[in-house]
């Protein structure tokens, strides 16, 4: 099982705004969804591990 991480980044630092299974709801995301965000990242864990992170568009 993946479980996705998503990252919302500003000038007040970062703050978790999505932590989930479902794949295409975490990519679907943009930082206009989130009011004050400078950039989206997203973070991939599976089995307690991260095997993958990279920003969103």
């Amino acid at each position: 099982m993946k479980l996705y991480v998503i990252l919302s980044f500003n000038e007040d630092g970062m703050e978790n705004v999505y932590v989930g299974e479902d794949e295409e709801k975490a990519l679907s995301f943009k930082p206009s969804d989130f009011g004050d965000c400078d950039a989206l990242f997203v973070e991939v864990w599976e089995d307690g591990e991260k095997i993958d992170d990279y920003r969103l568009e």
